[in-house]
């Protein structure tokens, strides 16, 4: 009886893990682009107001895992506070405190959605038992209908995230990065925002805009 509840605590850890992702969805940058790592990064979450914790996570994430491979990262939250002074201002105002605090590209962090799917998870993966095929014999094919009638699965509900995130360069004048995220149930904020920022740096290093460290 002990070993048979392990046994549904591990499967059921499994099922959790196997529901939660963090992935890279698409990715570009422009081919001669390549920073410097002595170029101060500036990084800023675009979140709700609501959300502020998830915005500060995202940011020193990025930026930890930035300076690990030697790049001179900062966060606009640890540097100019929760008041958005940024959005108070216009576009020249907002140009001037980059250039007063030395910064030389822009990195942004946009949440574009998040959203809740319902979506149906089947008790058996194909017709026949474990996804095995109906066409394989009787016993496949009896399993499935017999999963299908009496075991006909269930509904989950899942948290999407979906990022953007964009790498300006100011002296250029231009975008010379862009990168598509999704994360799908997230345990924990952290998680979600230690998660990305790796997915971020490594292909940043894959697409040859930073030195592998």
């Amino acid at each position: 009886m002990k070993k048979l509840g392990l046994l549904l605590m591990a499967i059921g850890l499994l099922s959790v893990t196997a529901c939660t992702s963090t992935k890279l969805t698409s990715s570009w940058k422009t081919p001669e682009a390549r920073l410097q790592q002595e170029n101060k990064i500036m990084v800023i979450a675009l979140v709700p107001a609501r959300e502020r914790n998830l915005r500060i996570l995202m940011e020193n994430n990025l930026v930890s895992e930035l300076k690990k491979e030697g790049y001179n990262a900062v966060s606009a939250y640890a540097t100019y506070g929760p008041d958005d002074e940024l959005a108070k201002g216009d576009e020249k105002a907002a140009l001037k405190k980059f250039r007063n605090s030395d910064v030389v590209q822009v990195m942004t962090i946009a949440m574009v959605d998040k959203s809740r799917e319902k979506t149906y998870v089947p008790s058996y993966g194909g017709y026949g038992p474990y996804g095995y095929p109906y066409y394989g014999g009787f016993w496949p094919y009896y399993r499935g209908w017999y999963g299908r009638m009496y075991d006909p699965g269930y509904y989950q509900v899942n948290t999407k995230y979906q990022w953007d995130t964009n790498l300006y360069d100011l002296k250029e004048k231009k975008l010379i990065y862009n990168a598509q995220t999704d994360s799908v149930d997230p345990p924990t904020a952290y998680r979600q925002a230690y998660l990305f920022a790796r997915q971020i740096v490594k292909d940043m290093q894959k697409q040859q805009l930073i030195a592998k460290n």
